[in-house]
């Protein structure tokens, strides 16, 4: 009789163990996915603001009707893309550029006597440099977090299309 019951008592023990086990093993897996799902959103989110800023400006370029009317300025001690358009018999100037962390946009006619802190919030940005030779818009962009990205852009001529 007294080996019944010890066999009783190891069979009891079993049955918490091996949930014990299977618990140990879900939390294990739970929590590596957790953190796999951490990093991707951390990676996803740094690169979001580097790749939309860039592409914002992008953007703004492709719109232009041709190469000539964009040039980059001078805008309050920072690089400024310039686009140029004339409607009816005024000409406006839509201004991109970087001021007190933010990438900025302002739109105003070109005889208008416009600021840096003027431009409406588009977002968050630390720094932007531009250059344009030979038809080839460079950008360097530097988003709000720190991350640097760079783009070349090549302009169309007078009339040509996309």
């Amino acid at each position: 009789m007294v080996l019944k019951s010890r066999k009783h008592r190891i069979d009891g023990l079993i049955a918490p163990v091996l949930f014990g086990v299977f618990a140990a093993c879900i939390l294990s897996v739970l929590l590596t996915g957790a953190d796999a799902y951490r990093r991707l959103t951390e990676r996803d989110r740094e690169a979001f603001g580097e790749r939309t800023c860039l592409q914002y400006v992008a953007t703004k370029v492709r719109q232009a009707k041709s190469g000539g009317e964009i040039s980059v300025s001078d805008f309050g001690g920072t690089d400024a893309l310039c686009i140029s358009e004339k409607i009816g018999e005024r000409e406006f100037v839509t201004r991109v550029y970087c001021y007190d962390g933010w990438l900025r946009e302002i739109f105003a006619s070109s005889s208008m006597d416009c600021k840096p802190e003027d431009g409406e919030r588009i977002l968050g940005a630390e720094e932007l440099n531009m250059s344009l030779e030979d038809g080839l818009l460079r950008i360097e962009l530097t988003d709000g977090e720190g991350n640097a990205g760079s783009l070349v852009l090549s302009l169309r001529g007078e009339g040509e299309n996309v």
